[in-house]
This record gives structure tokens, C-alpha cells and sequence, in this order.
């Protein structure tokens, strides 16, 4: 089985072009987009690429739907999340290319490739950003040094105060799954989990208030799942730079093989995998 994972196009049109292009030509079973999908917030009529109109509506999704024509029964499975650059209003848009058949929407929800159960996850821990639909605390209701509590910043939809100030990424993990056994599972992150090769931030020698910032920015909740929980392949976004400095896309809990696709660069990051050989992984830059 080929299965392909972008994350972290933030609208650019011309990433998204070289995706469609690439599902064209090698026709993969399965592709899983990891969030941070659209254009920055306030900018949605438009991309780097000169799209008019609704970027997802009319540009992501129409383009989705074309490829399904053309492709037939080639057509992959789509598993979509978002991720904290993209506001929640878009979220309506995601689920009416769903009804279209163009993919599958998995935050907390489940899906199904073959054998294997997709679970997805769009939150972070708190972050410096000011949109903050889909950050929530971690673990607890602490805030790292230089980071914007959920409680404050903005939102583009409406929400429950009582679940932002209580609620964390590790019970929302929880409840996804629902105890189920994991060992036949993907997980589709936007957040990587903490102390990875894939949460290394540029981050050096900062300082907010006398503290030193950590330069691991990933989830200790989302970490602590896949020690416990051991699914078979978890993918993960959010941290553009980390691969850059880490020199690493790829890393391992337990039995469990972590893959990253942010980029810092204007290329397309796609890593291409098949879930039964998770070892023989590849990324590549387009």
C-alpha cells in the first residue's frame, strides 16, 4: 500500500499544485493531509499562488473533485485535519467537501484504510499565536514561558468557556479512542509529541522574564499516549524548522514509527509510506 502525508501547505498554491500533480501521476491508496492547510487568517480570498475566491471551497476542494473524476476507482482515501493556522469557520467547508465524497474529515473521529483503524487530533499546546481554535492546554492548565493561554487570544467560532479552561489534550485523547487497541492504528497529529526529533524550535537562547524558553514546543499528552498506547504509525506537522535542525523527519517510541512532513522551505515536503513496512519510509522535497 502507498500512502502519501503533507502537512503544512498554510495556502500556498503552488505546494497544493505539485500535490495534485503527484497523486496524478503515482496514484497512492491513501493520502492523509496533517493541518495548516489554508491561507493565514484574514487573508482566506486568496494564496501565494494567486487564487481567487474561497481557497478551500474553490480552489482545494473543486481541484479534489476533479481528480476524483479523472481518477476513478484510482482515487485515493483522503483523511483531512486541520491545524492552529487555520480558523474553525473553515472547518464548515471541510465537512461539505466531505459530503462531496472528496476525503474524510478524523479529528476526534475514526476512519478506516484496509486493516488499519485513522484516528486524527488538530489541537496544540498553547502556542505564542493569538488564534487559538485549536489549541488547548496539555496536560495540565500550564502556560510555557512566552505562550498565550486558550483562554485568551481569538477564536472564529463560537465555544464552550468551561471546556477551554478545563479541558486538555490528554483527556480528548482518551475519549477518541476509547480504549481500543491501538496496534493497527494511524494517527494523524498536527501537534508532534515532545522531545522528539520532531518539536525542535528555533528557540535558542530566548528568554521571557529571566526563564529560558524550551526548545522542545511539542505535547507531553500526545507523547505520553504513544508510550502507553503504542499505535503503529503516528504523523505530525506543526514545527516547520525541526527537521532542519534536527537533521531527523522520522523517529521512534516503542514499536510505534513517528513521521514528520513540516518544512520550512518553499518546497512540498511529502513523505511516502506503507503502513505494513513503516521502516522503508521516504521524504522527499518538490
Amino acid at each position: 500500500m502507498l500512502c502519501f502525508f503533507c502537512s503544512d501547505l498554510h495556502g500556498s498554491a503552488d505546494r497544493y499544485r505539485k500535490l495534485f500533480r503527484l497523486l496524478a501521476d503515482e496514484r497512492p491508496d491513501a493520502v492523509f493531509l496533517g493541518g495548516d492547510l489554508l491561507p493565514p487568517f484574514g487573508a482566506l480570498g486568496g494564496s501565494d499562488g494567486g487564487v481567487e475566491g474561497d481557497f478551500m471551497r474553490d480552489f482545494v476542494a473543486r481541484e479534489m473533485c476533479a481528480l476524483r473524476r479523472d481518477l476513478g476507482r484510482d482515487y485515493p482515501s483522503v483523511f483531512v485535519i486541520l491545524g492552529n493556522d487555520d480558523p474553525r469557520v473553515e472547518e464548515a467547508a471541510v465537512l461539505d467537501a466531505q459530503a462531496m465524497g472528496v476525503w474524510s474529515y478524523v479529528h476526534e473521529r475514526r476512519g478506516e484504510l484496509g486493516r488499519f483503524a485513522v484516528y486524527g487530533y488538530a489541537c496544540v499546546p498553547p502556542t505564542p499565536f493569538l488564534l487559538k481554535d485549536w489549541e488547548r492546554y496539555d496536560v495540565s492548565r500550564f502556560v510555557d514561558p512566552g505562550g498565550v493561554s486558550p483562554e485568551e487570544g481569538r477564536r472564529s467560532v463560537a465555544h464552550d468557556e468551561h471546556d477551554v479552561r478545563y479541558g486538555t489534550i490528554l483527556k480528548d485523547l482518551e475519549e477518541m479512542t476509547n480504549g481500543r487497541d491501538l496496534e493497527n492504528a494511524i494517527l494523524l497529529f498536527h501537534s508532534p509529541p515532545y522531545r522528539t526529533t520532531l518539536d525542535r524550535a528555533a528557540l535558542d537562547g530566548r528568554v521571557v522574564d529571566h526563564v529560558p524558553m524550551d526548545v522542545h514546543v511539542g505535547s507531553i499528552a500526545i507523547r505520553r499516549f504513544i508510550e502507553r498506547r503504542q499505535p503503529a504509525i503516528t504523523l505530525h506537522g506543526h514545527v516547520h524548522e525541526s527537521a532542519r535542525i534536527t537533521g531527523e523527519w522520522l523517529d521512534r517510541i516503542g514499536r510505534t514509527h513517528l513521521f514528520g512532513a513540516a518544512h520550512d522551505g518553499p518546497e512540498l515536503a511529502i513523505v511516502r509510506f506503507d503502513p505494513d513496512r513503516p521502516g522503508e519510509a521516504t521524504r522527499e522535497l518538490l
